[in-house]
């Protein structure tokens, strides 16, 4: 299928028109404007019937009891039908496919569609740890539904609460994107390597790990010796609070030991060394060999992108895109626990 405009000119005018978008959505929602969607629907519903969830919409105005998943797929084909109906056909596109298959969710826009709830959370495909900095391939529209509220007040009347448009770079790790463009430029001038590893730590980093936090902060604090002093004596009584919370919660406590990565960084000059070394360790400890070098493409990108990161990524087998940055300024770490997503 060819469409008469190129796809960027197009995922510009989902982008100028998101808000509009999104009140024609609210009001399919609720049951109004079916009719002018209905065609799309159906043709985008398997075997080209009506898909199972359209009858109760317009009978009432409310979805049937849907679990999480399917209400995004609910979300993702009333996105596609309203922009193909009300804004494509009159910018040359269309009509569309739904084929997240082919590795985004609108492959002839080139868009991805994310509908998180008010968990914000959502799980995606991983393909390279290094998107957490240099963000993804293609652009996404993120639709935050009231799905959690609304599902404990049945019957199951949903809606689009707020909106944002994503590009390819910003769907990247907000603080980390930060700490790296922090580093980036006294880094390269000093040791290439230097910076090779602490991008590596960057996007293999877990957040929620004690040690791997107190070397982030650490590189966070580069090229002040002063602020990165002040940390790590920091570091002792940090160790004695995450452990009192651990107990509280019968969970197991960190040896007294594990502070010993963090305080011998002093004794290394330039401690800057040290701390490159401290995260280069505590990755190949932890991921070995699955923890690889950037790519040179890969390379390319960290060295010369913006690294403007606007939510949360939690490494995992998955992607955990975190979206309360976005919304309501997030947590501090912007990462998902695992159970939320």
């Amino acid at each position: 299928m060819a469409l008469k405009q190129d796809r960027e000119s197009l995922r510009k005018v989902v982008h100028d028109n998101l808000a509009e978008i999104v009140r024609r959505i609210n009001q399919t929602l609720r049951g109004r404007q079916l009719d002018r969607v209905k065609p799309v629907l159906a043709r985008l519903g398997r075997n080209n019937e009506l898909p199972h969830w359209f009858a109760k919409l317009a009978e009432d105005g409310s979805l049937p009891n849907l679990d999480g998943k399917t209400i995004g797929s609910v979300i993702e084909m009333l996105f596609t039908a309203v922009i193909e109906v009300y804004y494509l056909s009159r910018h040359g596109g269309g009509p569309l496919r739904i084929n997240p298959a082919s590795g985004v969710d609108l492959p002839d826009l080139e868009l991805g569609v994310k509908s998180p709830s008010e968990n914000f959370c959502t799980s995606e495909p991983f393909f390279s740890a290094y998107e957490r900095l240099i963000g993804s391939e293609f652009d996404i529209a993120v639709l935050l539904t009231d799905y959690q509220t609304a599902k404990r007040k049945p019957p199951l009347r949903l809606q689009i609460i707020k909106s944002d448009y994503l590009h390819k770079t910003e769907i990247a790790d907000r603080r980390l994107c930060q700490i790296a463009r922090r580093v980036r430029t006294w880094m390269l001038a000093e040791n290439e390597s230097w910076t090779k590893k602490t991008f590596r730590f960057l996007a293999y980093v877990n957040q929620q790990d004690w040690l791997a936090k107190q070397i982030l902060r650490l590189v966070e604090a580069l090229p002040d010796e002063e602020l990165a002093k002040k940390r790590i004596s920091e570091s002792d009584q940090a160790l004695v609070r995450y452990n009192s919370s651990r107990l509280a919660k019968n969970r197991e406590v960190l040896p007294k030991e594990t502070i010993v990565t963090v305080q011998q960084i002093l004794d290394i000059k330039p401690m800057a060394l040290g701390i490159v070394d401290a995260a280069d360790n505590w990755v190949v400890e932890t991921h070995r060999e699955v923890a690889r070098m950037p790519t040179e493409n890969e390379w390319h990108r960290l060295i010369s992108g913006p690294l403007n990161g606007r939510i949360g990524m939690s490494f995992a087998l998955q992607w955990r895109y975190n979206f309360g940055r976005l919304f309501n300024g997030g947590g501090e770490e912007d990462e998902c626990p695992d159970s939320s997503c």
